[in-house]
């Protein structure tokens, strides 16, 4: 069984002021207690792994192991590239009435000068919903541009996660380097670090089935 989540200020999940990994990893909890599952496999990327991370570093017993796409437990890149992020698309312009595929070119043009990478400028095109005939942004830019230090860093934690855990990593992304490797391994002390070739920081839309792969050879044999 597979279940995929909306963080709090994305996708259908509610809007919230507050948005801290603690706040986030809480809601991940309150999930699982809602279902019933007393332990789960654990799977996020960037934000979203640093939200697992939290999680099974809180509470371990819930989580029986844990799998980090291109993110490490330590700060990551200059809050100011996000900002620029988050200001061209705060900016953006698109009329009313336009056809979806009419306004995420329009969008695509407006973004391009500031998030080159095509690939990062598609994921956050995905976020751009129409409503009521005008084009909006899904995702709370106020509360993400308010907490953008808090997602940009994480928080601090004496007791490792004894658990089974990958990072899984693209080989052409910064996210999780050497740097990183002794506090991956003071608190994820079983942990595994694989990148997959070719991949950049997106690396389940980059190299989809080599992914696939990564992820299940890392799991339980059924």
């Amino acid at each position: 069984q597979v279940l995929t989540l909306d963080a709090r200020n994305h996708g259908g999940s509610p809007h919230s002021p507050l948005m801290t990994y603690e706040a986030m990893s809480l809601d991940v909890e309150h999930l699982l207690t809602h279902l019933g599952i007393s332990k789960c496999i654990l799977l996020g990327h960037s934000m979203g792994g640093k939200t697992a991370m939290t999680l099974a570093l809180q509470r371990p017993d819930l989580v029986e192991r844990l799998i980090a796409v291109d993110i490490s437990p330590v700060s990551t890149a200059p809050v100011s590239e996000f900002s620029a992020y988050i200001s061209a698309m705060k900016s953006l312009k698109i009329p009313d009435g336009l056809s979806r595929s009419a306004a995420r070119q329009l969008a695509d043009d407006q973004l391009r000068p500031v998030v080159q990478l095509p690939q990062l400028r598609q994921f956050l095109l995905t976020n751009l919903v129409e409503v009521e005939g005008r084009y909006v942004w899904r995702v709370n830019l106020e509360a993400i541009s308010h907490h953008l230090a808090d997602i940009m860093s994480f928080p601090v934690f004496h007791k490792p996660y004894p658990g089974p855990t990958l990072f899984l990593g693209g080989s052409n992304s910064p996210y999780i380097s050497s740097r990183d490797y002794p506090e991956i391994k003071r608190l994820f002390p079983r942990a595994d670090v694989q990148y997959i070739e070719g991949a950049g920081h997106i690396v389940h839309q980059d190299r989809f089935e080599e992914f696939i792969a990564a992820v299940l050879n890392f799991l339980p044999a059924p």
